[in-house]
């Protein structure tokens, strides 16, 4: 069963500048005092897609309480690959591609697919997701972070 991290156990400030399919600047730490989603996705991934329904429903319900869900493409195939998926699965929130000119603290190279962070409001990753994860773990586990202060 999923459960959120401890506070004490939590990396400390989460970094992620990438730029996303439109080519403008997603930076983490402009959405501190949110909680973030970040899922690192490929198009071609059967479990990743299982799962981008649940994403797409979470960023839809949890916006207006301060949650922003991010994808990143790990796919090498280019940006019109990705686009096409956007659209398929009409994805509302950013999606981003690593570049040369990418910042992360997240382990985006040799790592399973999709693998999902969970961010605090304070930039710290609470939880990471290896594996299809069903949509009603990240509503719990998203709860849980909400209700910290």
């Amino acid at each position: 069963p999923a459960g959120v991290a401890s506070p004490g156990s939590r990396d400390a400030n989460a970094r992620l500048v990438m730029d996303d399919l439109d080519g403008r600047r997603f930076d983490l730490s402009e959405h501190r005092g949110k909680v973030v989603l970040v899922n690192l996705f490929a198009t071609w991934c059967p479990p990743c897609r299982a799962e981008t329904p649940d994403l797409v429903a979470l960023a839809k319900e949890y916006e207006s309480k301060g949650v922003v869900v991010v994808g990143v493409s790990l796919d090498s195939e280019g940006p019109e690959v990705v686009r096409k998926f956007v659209r398929d699965f009409e994805i509302p929130y950013p999606v981003l591609m690593p570049s040369g000119g990418s910042e992360t603290s997240f382990q985006i190279n040799g790592i399973p697919i999709p693998t999902t962070y969970l961010v605090d409001r304070q930039g710290r990753v609470a939880k990471k997701y290896v594996g299809k994860v069903p949509g009603s773990v990240f509503r719990a586990d998203v709860e849980a972070v909400l209700s910290e202060r």
